[in-house]
Parts: structure tokens; sequence; C-alpha cells
């Protein structure tokens, strides 16, 4: 009788009062099922390449490279980051607002002073962009 009385009371307990439904028009998510939302604007950071190889370098130079890309999405594109795994590698990105369309650089430059043998960094680019995260590789192979 008590795990009746358990079962019942668990039973109402569960169930929902009608017109107590959360509204369905206030939940708002860019990505579904599907892919993307159609009816919500929203950045895309598409990059030419996320990989670049500098080859061979000795050790002590500073090179740079410029990871080229563009807004191929509905909203403009804001850049709130760019950050390396390591203090040897710095990142420059556009601070303003990239209209969908328009394009840029995130410019790493590599100091490779201390550093010997092969390497391979990344830097972190978040954005208000789907998805919000996109990590650029470097490597190099740094001689003595």
């Amino acid at each position: 009788m008590l795990l009746a009385a358990a079962v019942l009371l668990l039973t109402a307990a569960c169930h929902q009062a009608p017109g107590n439904d959360p509204d369905v028009d206030l939940i708002r998510n860019p990505l579904s099922a599907e892919g993307y939302d159609s009816l919500t604007a929203m950045p895309v950071m598409t990059f030419d390449s996320e990989m670049h190889d500098f080859g061979r370098l000795s050790g002590g130079e500073n090179i740079s490279y410029s990871f080229h890309f563009r807004n191929t999405g509905s909203a403009d594109l804001i850049i709130s980051s760019a950050s390396a795994t390591c203090g040897c590698t710095v990142a420059d990105y556009p601070r303003g607002r990239i209209a969908p369309g328009a394009d840029g650089y995130v410019t790493v430059t590599f100091k490779s002073a201390g550093k010997a043998g092969q390497q391979f960094q990344e830097v972190t680019v978040v954005s208000n962009a789907q998805p919000s995260r996109v990590r650029l590789k470097i490597m190099a192979q740094v001689g003595r």
C-alpha cells in the first residue's frame, strides 16, 4: 500500500497543468538538427587555410604569416580575441566590425628564439560567428 501511494504521488507530481508549457517562441538557438537556422542572421568566418608551414628557420628568427578570411555569413563579424598556446606566438586581428562579404587577415608572428626542432603552435580566434572558435595552426622546423 505504501508503494502504491508513492507511485501515485510521483505520477501526480510529474503531471504539468495545461497552459504552463514554455513559450517556444522565446527559445532561439542558431543551430538546429538540420544545420543553421535560416531566420537568424549569423556571421560565418571562412578562412582560405587554417594551417601554415613556415618550413626551415634559423633559431632567433621572427616570421609572420597572414591568414586570409572572409565573412561569408549574413551579419557583421566581430573578433573578440586571438590567443596563442605559447608566448613565442602572437596574433593581430581586425578590431572593428567586418561586414558580410568583406574580408580581413589574422596575422600570426612566431618568434623562434630559444626553440629547436619541430614546432607546432595554435592560435584560437574567438568571434561571434558560428562556430565561435577557430584554431589556426603553424608549423616550423627550427635549426640551431
